[in-house]
């Protein structure tokens, strides 16, 4: 910040904070947005200028306080001036650029405004002389973050290796590293792998770590989270996207062969490296918690420790800058989902792991994605929740909702196992016995209900004497299904004499044949 302005319209404050509140000078220069040294620098004006107490400066003006100070101190304004003008604090210019909708135009205005008195540069000097500082900080520095705007993640490729405690292989887990683009707030944990869902895990670690969402997340171009990677317009991969959506943020990878979009996260790798796993690569690890909880407690100290060129610390631009700006975290955590592209059956029902979930009847033969969390099986279509099921690992079963059958269907749900078996029974004992082998036989359901139905209606058709007949027959022959009863009775083979059955035939007599007593 530019001494004459700081002179004019916040010396009181920085006075203020330092003998009223007892605060140290970082704590003031975080507070005020001015650097370590000006603070310093203004302090030791007012001791020179006999003032040792904020009672002695809480009644002046501030036009008054600035008379005292500079007007007893001439020799030191000149301090802060350089070939007859003022010289701006850029490391102040370089912060407040991060702010929202700060421009260079504005600051250069703000510095003339705040010496009216003494000779400043113009603007294209002012520019000028601010891209040159610039040029002499860190490549991860030289660009401008806006607050709150970018969150950069990637992982480290150093590993730690994590102990098998019954004496097996070593495993290596993976560190991942995420930092903010303005004020370099930064946050790390280990993971097992690099999959897709430790990526998903470990970014929602590192929102809920910083207390908000961004507007952008910048990965590298990971296979694990960029499904279709592309150098102009790269797509997050489906469970990233929807992680992302849940947020209200949008995930936007780096672009290859461009270094600069990774510069900070690259430098934030290099800072974890040396602050946090070089502490830590003399320690045994037997669990990825045990490790987790040591980086935590590096982290703090990492985010803790001073700029090396830079006023302030990243715990103290991250709430002056970054916190401020980022959004609200959503009131639930994100559940992982993965994501399956299905066509629904001809049933109205689609294949997921084994198990069968209904849609609405008019979906048939459409192209649907299926959404499978924990708990969860949504279907989508056209971006649409169509279908909501609870998920089911019962393998060849269906999870049908009555809404989604046709009309007739839903009549014939009011059919059950027990209903269906005891109309059998009344038809007859080899149509019982038929009915009960479609509905053990059959692995859906609902396909085992739609043969006995059709028993049904033969009965309408021939008769019930006739449909036991041919139940009879079919059984006799091994023919245990509804189309060869419906061709019995069509041919007319029921109405023929009977074919040696099973009940014409008797267990011969043996000491190895157990008999129907031994079931008693």
């Amino acid at each position: 910040m530019p001494a004459a302005r700081l002179a004019m319209r916040e010396i009181k404050e920085v006075l203020r904070l330092k003998w009223a509140c007892a605060l140290s000078h970082r704590r003031i220069a975080a507070a005020t947005g001015v650097s370590v040294g000006a603070v310093s620098q203004y302090a030791a004006l007012a001791v020179r200028a006999g003032f040792t107490a904020w009672e002695q400066i809480e009644a002046l003006s501030e036009t008054e306080l600035q008379r005292r100070i500079w007007g007893r101190h001439e020799d030191l304004r000149r301090e802060v001036t350089r070939g007859s003008r003022v010289i701006p604090e850029f490391a102040w210019v370089h912060r407040e650029l991060r702010r929202k909708g700060v421009t260079l135009h504005l600051l250069w205005q703000e510095y003339v405004a705040a010496n009216p008195d003494a000779p400043v540069f113009q603007y294209t000097q002012f520019t000028q002389r601010y891209r040159d500082w610039v040029g002499m900080q860190r490549r991860s520095m030289r660009q401008v973050h806006r607050a709150g705007e970018k969150l950069f993640i990637d992982y480290a490729g150093q590993t730690v290796p994590i102990r098998d405690p019954g004496g097996g292989a070593d495993r290596k887990a993976q560190v991942f590293v995420a930092v903010l683009g303005a004020s370099n707030y930064t946050f790390a944990c280990a993971t097992a792998t690099q999959s897709m869902a430790d990526w998903s895990g470990a970014i929602i670690a590192a929102l809920e770590f910083i207390g908000g969402v961004p507007q952008m997340i910048v990965p590298d171009n990971a296979r694990a989270l960029i499904g279709e990677p592309d150098r102009y317009e790269p797509q997050a991969q489906r469970t990233v996207a929807d992680l992302a959506a849940h947020y209200g943020t949008v995930v936007l990878p780096a672009r290859p062969y461009r270094p600069r979009d990774k510069a900070k996260v690259e430098v934030a790798v290099q800072v974890v490296e040396r602050w946090i796993l070089a502490r830590l690569r003399n320690a045994r690890f037997f669990s990825l918690m045990e490790l987790n909880h040591a980086i935590a407690r590096l982290l703090t100290d990492l985010n803790d420790r001073p700029f090396a060129r830079l006023p302030g610390n990243r715990r103290e631009w991250f709430e002056s800058l970054d916190r401020p700006a980022l959004a609200a975290l959503p009131r639930a955590r994100y559940e992982l989902a993965r994501f399956k592209t299905c066509r629904v059956s001809i049933d109205y029902h689609v294949d997921i792991d084994g198990h069968y979930y209904s849609v609405p009847h008019v979906l048939v033969g459409q192209q649907v994605d299926a959404r499978v969390s924990r708990f969860s099986v949504e279907i989508l279509y056209r971006g649409q929740r169509v279908a909501a099921h609870p998920v089911s690992h019962k393998r060849g079963a269906h999870t049908t909702t009555p809404e989604h059958m046709p009309a007739a269907h839903r009549a014939h749900a009011q059919w059950s196992p027990s209903r269906l078996i005891g109309w059998g029974e009344r038809i007859g004992p080899a149509t019982a016995a038929l009915v009960r082998h479609l509905l053990d036989s059959k692995p859906h359901p609902e396909q085992g209900y739609r043969a006995c139905l059709g028993l049904l209606a033969a009965a309408r058709k021939y008769g019930a004497a006739r449909l036991e007949a041919a139940c009879v027959r079919a059984r006799s022959i091994g023919a245990m299904n509804r189309r060869s009863v419906l061709s019995i009775l069509a041919a007319g083979l029921d109405q023929q004499a009977p074919l040696a059955s099973d009940a014409d035939w008797s267990t011969p007599a043996h000491e190895n044949v157990r008999g129907p007593t031994y079931y008693h």
